[in-house]
């Protein structure tokens, strides 16, 4: 674990070994994650997401310079679309970011999607544990904007911004894709171009649609659920008896406007994050997503295990024999897998 020593103290280029090899699932990437894992859950993850054209690798670089500014360290993991010839990603975001290439501060990893839907690539999450334990207190992830699969970053990130920007008409395609429901912060950047305040107005007419109040009893009681935050994005502070869900107001994505690439709103977009990771510790919601987040993660290595186990353990001739049959229409695909599954004497 030599490699893992070194890149913990430190060392650039063993850090990015160590994502490498995790990236690439190689024989000690297990064994890697479970030797990192007991110094993660420090950092605070930010997903930044949204439709291709939105400005997206530049809010991340500019929301990067103003935590170096505060003297945050910043880890960066821009998820690219894979390329069809070599199968790597084509790093379009570094040429984007390189004012960051030279503070020793910022660490960006672009990573290929190599055919995982959702925007993310499949070994994301363990790359932002590597980054975590690494001492990079703030990580943002960038994903590829792929549209209505882009919700998988809710599942990975503390923080979720929504960029859009006026001019795409997407923000009909945004409410149909369930892209809002994920949004803890909405960015419409690129706000000097005509048509933004229409675009902010949409976005907020979507978001009274979701926010309508409504009553409910609960053990008896009567209570309104639903109603924003009359305070802002930021909550009317820490409640004295603990987190209680009856009680907390509900977090209403704030809406604020961008222009990234002169470095105008970022610094509100900073404080409306610092705003949104209060509300997850306040109101009990932070430990409520690690859970769920806790529980995906599981799931999907059994899931994984339990496939590996399963290839193992067939012949590629009986594959090729079940495949035949369906292809003949003598058997169903759900007969020939229960088949497979079936234990063997």
């Amino acid at each position: 674990m030599q490699l893992v020593d070194q890149a913990l103290a430190g060392n650039r280029r063993a850090l990015a070994r160590l994502i490498s090899q995790v990236e690439n699932d190689g024989a000690l990437a297990a064994q890697t994650l479970a030797a990192i894992y007991p110094r993660t859950g420090r950092a605070h993850v930010v997903g930044v997401t949204g439709s291709p054209g939105t400005g997206k690798s530049t809010l991340v670089s500019e929301l990067a310079k103003v935590y170096r500014h505060a003297g945050q360290t910043v880890g960066i993991v821009a998820v690219d679309p894979t390329s069809p010839f070599t199968g790597g990603a084509i790093l379009g975001d570094r040429i984007r970011m390189r004012d960051l290439a030279g503070d020793s501060g910022v660490f960006i990893r672009s990573m290929a999607t190599r055919g995982s839907l959702g925007g993310l690539a499949r070994a994301t999450a363990a790359v932002v544990q590597i980054l975590d334990a690494a001492g990079y207190r703030v990580v943002l992830i960038e994903t590829v904007g792929a549209g209505q699969s882009e919700v998988d970053i809710a599942r990975t990130a503390d923080t979720t911004l929504v960029v859009e920007a006026p001019g795409l008409g997407d923000e009909v395609q945004a409410l149909k894709a369930g892209i809002l429901e994920i949004a803890d912060v909405l960015v419409v950047n690129k706000a000097d171009r005509e048509g933004a305040t229409n675009t902010v107005r949409a976005l907020q007419a979507m978001l009274d649609l979701g926010a309508a109040p409504r009553t409910v009893a609960h053990h008896g009681v009567t209570l309104t659920v639903g109603v924003p935050n009359p305070a802002g994005p930021n909550p009317a502070g820490p409640n004295p008896t603990g987190p209680n869900p009856d009680s907390a107001p509900a977090w209403r994505p704030p809406i604020l406007q961008t222009v990234a690439l002169e470095g105008k709103g970022i610094a509100e977009v900073v404080e409306a994050i610092a705003c949104h990771q209060a509300y997850l510790a306040e109101s009990g919601e932070g430990a409520t997503r690690r859970r769920g987040r806790i529980a995906a993660e599981l799931e999907a290595i059994l899931r994984e295990t339990l496939l590996c186990r399963l290839m193992q353990g067939l012949a590629p001739a009986d594959i090729d024999g079940m495949v035949g049959r369906i292809a003949a229409r003598e058997l169903d695909p759900y007969t020939a897998a229960e088949t497979l599954l079936a234990p063997r004497p």
